[in-house]
């Protein structure tokens, strides 16, 4: 049904007043359903049109978007939405920053260790030890990512995984905040065979020293970039010191759609909110940015690939790894992340009146206050 914006603030104007243990009936969820689906048809109808005025626009097999040459588009990412995934390596359980998007906001302090010595790889520990017996048994990955938190914390301690790894001619990546790194131990993981680095700039708003940081990371290692979720402040701080940071020689930018989850929502109430496909709930600014910094970039020939890793990235980086691991035909383990949805989180947008539903149709009989029983 196309329920209105007036019926549509309304009842989730009653929804978000509920007791948290009360569960919606049936029709009370198909109103639900039909308000995020108003809100979603009409954040893509902008979307499309931000596209539209992107020249050159390219896809990776239909799995995502991205502006620039083919040749710098991230080998990490084609591993995630054409290979075996992202195959995550968790070893670290700390940060030396608290960023606002974080998905682990106000919980750094309490993040359980993964074992001393220990590396958490498909939800198994290994020491490093360990490897040479797990790569002459399964089937190795097309790629692996070093994960969570900041490695460079402990950076030390994934030397010799790194060299592991890349004997056995697998390609790896490392996220950092950029806030550790130097000229020492970026010399160190190039030697040790790190394939890929990324910064998330965003989590210092483009500091100084980071960005220096990115242009010593090109002389080490063969891949550098940027992966960021897209806020306005970032955006705001790229633009300050946009000649800077295409200056350094980095690769690629991915730009991350920010999503949100019960750690870090409070840091974004009050914006304009929409959930994917039921799915990721999002600021509708976060791939808007994305889009006009592609339609910029590719006017204005930037080198790196700017790579739009929105929601549907995601989306279609699950439905891959799935088919990849013999799951049944459409699974997928991309879902929700609240346990129940923040109704009051999606008033904003729904008060909004610059922002407006394609269509609006007058509720049915069925489902108007008068006759829906509660």
């Amino acid at each position: 049904m196309n329920i209105s914006k007036s019926d549509a603030l309304a009842w989730f104007s009653f929804f978000a007043e509920l007791p948290e243990d009360e569960e919606l009936t049936a029709r009370q969820q198909e109103i639900v359903y039909a308000v995020f689906a108003q809100i979603e048809a009409a954040v893509e109808r902008q979307n499309g049109a931000l596209m539209a005025a992107i020249p050159g626009l390219k896809t990776l097999e239909g799995r995502t978007y991205f502006v620039g040459e083919d040749s710098r588009f991230p080998q990490g990412c084609r591993s995630c939405l054409l290979g075996t995934g992202l195959s995550a390596v968790r070893r670290t359980n700390r940060c030396n920053l608290e960023c606002p998007f974080c998905y682990n906001y106000g919980e750094l302090d309490s993040i359980a260790p993964v074992g001393e010595g220990l590396w958490e790889i498909g939800g198994t520990r290994f020491y490093a030890g360990d490897l040479p017996l797990l790569l002459s048994i399964q089937k190795k990955p097309t790629g692996i990512a070093y994960v969570y938190l900041e490695p460079f914390c402990e950076i030390e301690q994934y030397y010799p995984v790194i060299e592991t790894f890349h004997r056995a001619g697998i390609h790896q990546h490392l996220y950092t905040n950029g806030t550790l790194a130097t000229a020492e131990n970026l010399a160190a993981l190039g030697r040790a065979g790190l394939d890929e680095l990324r910064f998330n700039l965003g989590a210092t708003g483009c500091a100084d020293g980071v960005i220096a940081a990115m242009a010593l990371a090109k002389a080490h290692i063969p891949a550098v970039g940027i992966e960021t979720p897209m806020t306005p402040d970032f955006y705001e701080a790229f633009h300050r010191k946009k000649e800077a940071i295409l200056g350094t020689g980095i690769d690629f930018i991915n730009c991350a759609e920010l999503h949100l989850n019960e750690n870090n929502l409070e840091n974004y109430l009050g914006e304009n909110l929409y959930i994917s496909r039921l799915g990721y709930v999002s600021p509708i600014w976060s791939r808007a940015l994305t889009l006009r910094l592609m339609a910029e970039a590719a006017r204005e020939g930037w080198r790196p690939v700017v790579h739009d890793c929105s929601n549907r990235t995601k989306f279609a980086r699950d439905l891959n790894l799935r088919s990849r691991e013999g799951g049944w035909f459409g699974a997928s383990g991309y879902g929700c992340e609240f346990s129940r949805l923040p109704f009051g989180a999606f008033l904003p947008v729904l008060e909004d009146e610059d922002f407006a539903f394609v269509r609006e149709e007058p509720l049915p009989e069925a489902f108007r206050p008068g006759h829906l029983m509660f």
